[in-house]
């Protein structure tokens, strides 16, 4: 059975997606709780106009994301975490401190899968991370680990 996906579900695949499912799972899980539709040509044309609408509203924000890419330029996030005597930290940081420490410091409100880590960070010290704005523009964003 083939279903349009209308949210994103780990391991079937992306939002807008076009997918082949198991039958009952389809009818029983995805099309019920609204996570799909049967991927027939009504829908696949709706499907087509629903993604040139979301392009054009993500066109339309390119200006809002360059300013928020220079706003964030020379910006510093400090983020503070538990560690050893040695610098290590318990556990480790991932996008989603990234993004709660953006909001709460830089008031900045992102999307934590639009924020990609250089690399598993285990002990203190000053990274950069990645935020993929938009497919046209993207920053960079130092952050420290502070010890708490």
């Amino acid at each position: 059975m083939e279903i349009i996906l209308l949210k994103d579900l780990g391991k079937v695949g992306g939002k807008h997606d076009v997918v082949t499912v198991k039958n009952g799972y389809g009818r029983n899980f995805l099309i019920p709780k609204g996570l799909g539709l049967i991927a027939n040509k009504t829908n696949l044309v709706k499907l087509d106009k629903i993604k040139a609408d979301a392009a054009a509203i993500e066109e339309a924000k390119l200006d809002e994301y360059k300013q928020m890419a220079a706003d964030l330029d020379g910006k510093k996030l400090n983020i503070g975490v538990k560690s050893g005597t040695s610098g290590k930290i318990f556990g480790s940081v991932s996008n989603i401190q990234i993004a709660a420490a953006l909001k709460e410091q830089l008031n900045i409100e992102l999307d934590r899968k639009k924020i990609e880590m250089p690399e598993e960070i285990k002990e203190l010290g000053t990274y950069k991370a990645t935020l993929k704005l938009h497919s046209q523009v993207t920053s960079v964003i130092d952050f420290e680990l502070i010890k708490e």
